[in-house]
Formats: structure tokens, C-alpha cells, sequence
């Protein structure tokens, strides 16, 4: 069970969409390539339940590696409960019609989960290429995540690509020792910039320290303001199950954004347009 480190959030300070999270059980198949074992169900109706008690309406569920392309529960949930929308993970040659269909069930974005891998895809490929146009006319968006030393190609290349929506996971999550010197950070602060690229305020658990996701955030404010930035909880916190609290997320929110004009319009309006409309 995760602890609850936190008193209750006073519900002016919670932000109204969580776009990152994961839903899954235990008896789903798992990737040959998993990096994490859960220790227990992460079901809809526990997030559900999770959103109710924080005062969060709606959510972005980011698809977790440890299924692979098994997108199914995710989607499933997606069907049911339209507060609901999800990314998926899929084979860069997947039929364009089950595509839409995904389109139409809720799914509003393929996730490039390759923090885990050992040697990245080649998004230069002809099936790659065809795979981000697919997402261009589909008008969904890329989630990138993997470390920030290994962001400035993959970002290259999907700008390149000319994809209209690209996201990143968890602040860029700059090398420990660099910080917000980190190259694949400045790399994505340059993204941002350019108009196409949101970057999202979550996981700051995983970073170094409690300040370098402090650090991080006033710099991504600086580039592109709260226009660019969402904010997630990373709901049910792999790894960290035990260590983190759904309470602890919307805290360190207003830790990393202390204006409440920014957070409002990053936790609400800027997730809204990009997901929601």
C-alpha cells in the first residue's frame, strides 16, 4: 500500500487534469524486456478512486513499458469512463485503420518508452517515418521517454519528422551530476521554445534531488512559460510504491510553481487543449 506522507491538499491548489499515470493488473502479460515487477494492481477503479479523493476530473494515462504493446486495459478504460484518455505503445508498422479506431476509443498519442532500452529504434526508418505521419494525420501527439543525454536525437529527428506534438515525460530527467546544465535538457528547453514541444512536471521523485525538479521547472517557465508545461502525478509510482503519496504529487506541484495563476492554467487549460479538444 503506498504511504500517505501529506496532509490533505486544500482543493484550490489540485491541479484538474493528472496526465501521467499508469493503470494495469497483475495478471496482464508482460513484457520480455520489463523493468519493473508491480507489486500489486494498479486498477481503473483504484485511479478512480484516487482522482475522487484529490478533487482531479480528468486524466492522460501514459502507457507502461512493462506491457509492451499490450494496450488493452488501458483502452478498455478509455471506452468506459470519457474523463479518460490514454497514449499507447505500439509496432511502427501497425495497420492505419486499427489506428483510428484506437483514435475513436480514446487514445490520443503513441509513447516512445525507451528510458529501459539498451540500443533506441531508428526513427529515421521508412516504418517509423510512416508511423509519425500516421500520428501527424491523426492529430495526436509523440510521448518521449528516456534519459536526458539520449533526448537530442530522438528529438532531432522527430522535429525533422515534422511532428506537430511532441511531449516529454518527467522534466527531460537531466543527468544527475549536470542538472539543468545537462545537454539533453537545454536540448528540450530549445524544443519548447520552438512552439511544438510540452514538457511534463512529474516524477521529480526520480530526479536527483528535490531541487533539481525545482530548478528544472523555473527554467522550462522561463523558455515557453505554463503554455508548454503539464503536470502529472505518475500514479502508482513504479518503484517508488511504498515511498510517494497521489497527496505528495499535487504538493510538489506547488513546490516546482508557486504562482497559483501558472499552476491553474498548466494543470488546466494547457492539458485541456492538448488532450481534451
Amino acid at each position: 500500500m503506498v504511504a500517505m506522507t501529506r496532509t490533505a491538499i486544500p482543493a484550490a491548489d489540485v491541479p484538474a487534469v493528472d496526465t501521467h499515470a499508469h493503470v494495469y493488473m497483475l495478471d496482464m502479460p508482460m513484457s520480455g524486456e520489463a523493468w519493473h515487477k508491480p507489486p500489486a494492481d494498479a486498477t481503473t477503479e483504484q485511479y478512480l478512486a484516487t482522482l475522487e479523493a484529490h478533487g482531479v476530473g480528468y486524466a492522460v494515462m501514459a502507457a507502461a513499458s512493462i506491457y509492451g504493446d499490450y494496450n488493452d486495459y488501458m483502452i478498455d478504460a478509455t471506452r468506459k469512463h470519457k474523463r479518460l484518455r490514454t497514449t499507447v505503445i505500439v509496432e511502427p508498422t501497425t495497420d492505419p485503420y486499427i489506428l483510428r479506431q484506437m483514435r475513436d476509443d480514446g487514445v490520443v498519442g503513441i509513447r516512445l518508452q525507451w528510458r529501459s532500452l539498451k540500443q533506441t529504434p531508428d526513427l529515421s526508418s521508412p516504418e517509423y517515418q510512416r508511423l509519425l505521419r500516421r500520428v501527424n494525420d491523426l492529430d495526436w501527439h509523440v510521448e518521449l521517454h528516456d534519459e536526458g543525454a539520449r533526448l537530442p536525437p530522438a528529438i532531432e529527428l522527430l522535429e525533422k519528422a515534422g511532428i506537430k506534438k511532441l511531449v516529454i515525460d518527467h522534466f527531460g530527467r537531466p543527468g544527475a551530476d549536470l542538472g539543468i546544465a545537462c545537454p539533453g535538457f537545454q536540448r528540450v528547453l530549445k524544443s519548447v521554445a520552438a512552439g511544438h514541444t510540452w514538457v511534463k512536471l512529474s516524477a521529480g521523485y526520480r530526479l536527483k534531488t528535490p531541487q533539481m525538479a525545482i530548478d528544472c521547472a523555473r527554467e522550462l517557465l522561463k523558455a515557453a512559460g505554463p503554455e508548454r508545461l503539464l503536470w502529472g502525478s505518475d500514479w502508482p509510482f513504479a518503484a517508488f510504491e511504498d515511498k510517494v503519496s497521489y497527496a505528495d504529487t499535487v504538493a510538489a506541484f506547488k513546490d516546482w510553481v508557486p504562482d497559483a495563476a501558472a499552476r491553474a492554467r498548466i494543470g488546466g487549460e494547457t492539458a485541456f487543449r492538448l488532450f481534451f479538444t
